[in-house]
């Protein structure tokens, strides 16, 4: 029987890439197609450990592409589940990438996505409560539910004047 509650660190992942030809455009630098790929293993494992099921991606949220990961960097993805509902949980990616000869490190994207854990029959399956518990653990805990709700709003799945999380950070109580 699976836990009634986990923490974030129960389900941190990280995964080391090292960027190849074959992963890059005609401008030698990391294909976005490439680094969703690498981002949506990495949150998905993050998903399994915490539910202990099988997880399938609902959404990922607005990934921009800011700086070019090159040829030869090496890009580390971490990690971890912020907030558990129902079957649904809600995973932030962080992106950063190396170029290990010139010691040049930055952070390229960032990025959360839902999943949903299943049975074998593919219906969605109740997972463990996550309990924050450092201050940016709480941080994104807390935003959780108003990016679930925007993200039910967005596709027509509540109603916005439903959406009472969301109506609080433009009106008063």
């Amino acid at each position: 029987m699976a836990a009634k509650t986990k923490t974030t660190k129960d389900s941190r992942v990280t995964m080391t890439e090292l960027v190849l030809p074959n992963d890059t455009n005609t401008l030698n630098n990391l294909m976005g197609g490439k680094l969703m790929h690498w981002m949506d293993i990495n949150t998905a494992i993050a998903a399994q450990k915490h539910s202990n099921r099988i997880v399938v991606t609902a959404s990922a949220d607005n990934i921009s592409f800011g700086k070019p990961i090159a040829l030869g960097d090496v890009v580390t993805l971490t990690a971890n589940v912020t907030r558990s509902f129902n079957s649904s949980m809600e995973v932030y990616c962080e992106v950063w990438a190396e170029n290990i000869p010139s010691g040049r490190k930055f952070k390229s994207n960032s990025a959360y996505f839902t999943f949903v854990a299943v049975d074998q029959s593919g219906r969605p399956i109740d997972v463990p409560e996550l309990v924050p518990e450092t201050p940016e653990e709480k941080e994104h805990y807390e935003g959780a539910l108003r990016r679930r709700q925007l993200r039910l709003v967005l596709a027509k799945r509540m109603k916005p004047d439903e959406a009472t999380e969301l109506k609080s950070l433009f009106f008063e109580s």
